[in-house]
């Protein structure tokens, strides 16, 4: 069970508004679980979702472990850019779900990577074993995985503090102004659609960095990178000002270009767990995006 101790920030906030944006890891149907469950509690009362707090107020709230999953090595084509003792880089394909979840225990990348790297099991619980961070289940491109605990503290340190550098190609549509510039507004759970994220007075604070790689007239091709981490960031900043990622059916639109969001994790570079060696990894844009950007380029 983990414990978070939270103290209110603003006068009149709802109870669940308040949790779900405080620790954006957990949904809003999760923090109306904890709350039904009695896991969310005020002076020792268990509050209603609706009940407005006042700033200074101390929320408690307990987190059961996650659901123990059995987890089955699948081997599932995915290609490994780098292995070592510590880690391993790979290059996601599109379509793959990064980890397991209740009900969908199978065809992910954790799958894939026990069949890998059998001793994945035993770091950092069952669920998410040496995930440090994650792509969304359409967005190709790399990631680093830890295969220790050592390194997974390590991964996770230069994380928090914003030493891991990330750049993604993303073809979108328009061609912003200026051609590099820094998107920055708060990042939370749509006031309109609690399935989607969105730009909301209450998000968690988000940086985005890009500049124009190539001008295509209708369309751009920007380098991205995230300074901040949120859920769906980059495709909410871009949207957010006029710029929405080709195929992005979610916060753009469909495109006849692409059957998926047109966003790819093209760079990867931090400091190795053993010796702080800087690293730099890239991932070459997969087939459908060459072909997408070839058709964009003669539009």
């Amino acid at each position: 069970m983990k414990t978070h101790r939270l103290t209110a920030d603003r006068s009149g906030e709802r109870v669940d508004t308040f949790v779900a944006r405080a620790l954006p890891e957990i949904s809003r149907s999760y923090v109306k679980r904890l709350l039904d469950g009695g896991m969310i509690r005020i002076d020792r009362r268990v509050p209603k979702a609706s009940e407005k707090l006042t700033a200074g107020t101390e929320v408690v709230v307990e987190v059961p472990p996650p659901e123990e999953l059995s987890l089955e090595p699948q081997w599932i084509s995915v290609t490994v850019i780098y292995q070592d003792n510590d880690i391993i880089v790979v290059d996601k394909p599109p379509g793959l779900t990064v980890h397991p979840a209740p009900g969908n225990p199978n065809g992910t990348l954790v799958n894939a990577l026990l069949a890998i790297c059998p001793d994945l099991q035993g770091i950092a619980g069952t669920l998410r074993p040496g995930i440090v961070h994650r792509l969304d289940k359409d967005t190709s491109g790399l990631l680093v995985v830890a295969k220790n605990d050592r390194a997974m503290r390590a991964l996770q340190q230069q994380l928090s503090q914003r030493s891991v550098h990330k750049t993604y190609l993303a073809l979108v549509h328009g061609v912003p102004s200026p051609r590099q510039g820094q998107i920055e507004a708060p990042i939370g759970r749509s006031l309109e659609n609690r399935k989607k994220m969105g730009v909301v007075e209450s998000g968690r604070d988000a940086t985005t960095r890009y500049k124009v790689r190539e001008d295509l007239g209708k369309y751009a091709l920007l380098e991205v990178e995230p300074v901040t981490g949120r859920t769906h960031q980059i495709r909410v900043h871009l949207a957010a000002i006029g710029l929405p990622i080709v195929g992005d059916s979610v916060y753009g639109r469909p495109s006849p270009l692409v059957k998926r969001q047109f966003l790819h994790a093209w760079r990867l570079a931090f400091a190795m767990p053993l010796g702080g060696r800087q690293v730099e990894f890239e991932s070459p844009l997969p087939t459908d995006l060459r072909e997408a950007l070839e058709a964009a380029r003669n539009a």
